[in-house]
């Protein structure tokens, strides 16, 4: 099959040889918009990768507390019938467990050291089905919390921030208290320390005390689970199971799921990740449009071609397509050169972070510091497919003016001095 002569003129001029001076500054001026659109691409990835590490990680460490949807009552009272509500919320198929709880707001003191806490009170047999969590609390601890023992579990932050540790005593202080002729008086209530937990999630980690539901029900006078945990196959359908609860459940019951819990923090993740996107763009811009000089020096340069072309019966459209070729096949070895090169920092950022922290004797990420102490990646194909499309059509855009031009070259004026 005979190749259109746009395509191999295109080709050609784009390894232009380095005969003449001028040739070669215009091949270099070509290998460097090829770079700059490579680097620009591959920094796009590599950056929008590790963000989206980021937040996988911090995610995972949050949903080891959180569950994916929460089903409560509009005043935080008692649910009216638990069981029938995790009935109806299990008769979805999406869900794949289900777990009572308590959730109320206490203080914890010890001495003279008091701390706001987040108590929480758990089914120890049903919690493994909805949470993590409990995979990183002795199996001891977690059997320990019984019905009347009034044990609890604390998060390993506010143990350190207390000073207590297994086997200490701790005094949890309910705001709802006695009514008394001096006003009213908070409950007290002595409960010991059988374990501890680590989320990785300092916020939890800091407030959060657990303990059996019946106990907590008990202090809190209440007549059964404030609400119901659930767990789902897949975490990202907890909007639309959601939906689908709230037409299928008995009841005045509020629904909840884990991206309305932490609805700032995602937004926020989003926001940055877009300006940071349109900021990289930016830079793969530059790299494109600096095609035109190129295309500008080639037009210059191969005038007497490009009137010989003619003369020869091109026309126009033909002349430009030999330089949209050509601006074209720029564009498309540096996309795809940012792209190769791109994935296969971010598949191995696992490697050549903890390579570069040894040879510069440093830690990026200190253990004591973040969350998290190796650099996360994710590639995600919601990404990569964007920016390749877009680097593409913008090296296409820079070559349509240059190869106008080109085509609006007179046979006559181009040759009258050759």
């Amino acid at each position: 099959m005979q190749i259109p002569y746009e395509l191999a003129l295109g080709w050609r001029y784009t390894r232009a040889g380095r005969a003449t001076r001028r040739n070669g500054f215009i091949s270099f001026i070509s290998g460097v918009s090829m770079l700059g659109i490579a680097l620009g691409v591959a920094a796009l990835i590599i950056v929008l990768s590790v963000m989206n590490g980021f937040q996988k990680e911090v995610r995972d460490r949050m949903l080891s507390v959180v569950s994916h949807i929460e089903i409560f009552t509009p005043g935080g009272d008692a649910l009216p019938d638990p069981a029938r509500t995790i009935a109806e919320a299990k008769a979805n198929p999406n869900v794949i467990g289900a777990a009572p709880f308590v959730s109320a707001q206490a203080l914890v003191a010890r001495g003279e050291d008091m701390r706001g806490a987040l108590l929480r009170g758990i089914d120890p047999a049903l919690e493994p089905e909805v949470t993590d969590m409990t995979t990183g609390i002795d199996q001891s601890s977690l059997q320990a919390l019984t019905p009347g023992s009034f044990h609890v579990v604390l998060g390993s932050e506010l143990a350190r921030i207390l000073g207590v540790g297994q086997g200490d005593q701790v005094t949890l202080i309910v705001p709802s208290g006695q009514v008394t002729p001096a006003g009213t008086v908070p409950r007290l209530k002595q409960m010991q320390v059988v374990g501890t937990f680590n989320s990785g999630h300092y916020e939890y980690d800091s407030t959060l005390v657990l303990m059996h539901h019946e106990d907590a029900e008990r202090l809190f006078r209440l007549e059964g689970p404030t609400g119901v945990r659930l767990k789902l196959k897949d975490l990202h359908q907890a909007p639309e199971v959601t939906q689908q609860l709230a037409h299928s459940l008995s009841g005045h019951l509020l629904i909840r799921d884990w991206t309305q819990q932490n609805k700032t923090w995602f937004a926020a993740v989003q926001v940055e990740k877009r300006m940071m996107f349109i900021i990289l763009t930016l830079i793969v811009a530059v790299a494109a449009f600096n095609l035109v000089t190129t295309l500008v020096m080639t037009v210059t340069d191969k005038r007497a071609d490009i009137a010989i072309l003619r003369t020869l019966g091109a026309s126009p459209r033909s002349i430009m397509g030999v330089f949209v070729v050509q601006g074209a096949l720029v564009g498309v070895i540096g996309t795809l050169a940012g792209l190769g090169l791109g994935l296969l920092v971010a598949c191995n950022i696992d490697v050549i972070v903890p390579a570069i922290e040894r040879a510069l004797h440093t830690s990026f990420l200190p253990k004591d510091i973040y969350l998290i102490s190796q650099m996360p990646s994710e590639p995600q194909r919601s990404d990569i497919v964007p920016i390749t499309v877009i680097s593409l059509i913008l090296a296409f855009v820079a070559t349509l003016y240059p190869s106008w031009r080109a085509s609006r070259v007179n046979p006559a004026e181009a040759l009258r001095y050759e």
